[in-house]
């Protein structure tokens, strides 16, 4: 291959990786822009509950927004559940609030 054929290549594997990366459009997506986990989460519900709320030890939380409301979830966080232990204690109310608020917003 020639020097200006690699080149050529080289251009467009470069063009198609950047494109990939950022192709999105401005407003583009916007309604499925969820807030970021909050550090409450990853501190204390990740390893059961996963990275994508997919559920490993503990239930799928992917859709609980729409079972449970931001009340039935912080009761349930606060008090236990199952084998799910109670973190009434071991929060701030603050910090219960946001984990409630966010995976209502799940749904």
């Amino acid at each position: 291959m020639s020097r200006s054929g690699i080149r050529l290549l080289l251009t467009l594997v470069i063009v198609g990786l950047l494109t990939a990366c950022g192709g999105q459009k401005s407003g583009e997506g916007a309604a499925n822009t969820e807030s970021p986990i909050p550090a409450v989460y990853k501190q204390r519900c990740l390893s059961c509950h996963g990275d994508q709320l997919e559920g490993r030890v503990g239930p799928n939380l992917q859709a609980v927004g729409s079972r449970l409301t931001e009340e039935e979830i912080a009761a349930i966080i606060s008090d236990g559940i199952g084998g799910m232990p109670a973190f009434g204690k071991r929060l701030s109310e603050k910090e219960l609030a946001s984990i409630s608020a966010w995976l209502a917003e799940h749904q």
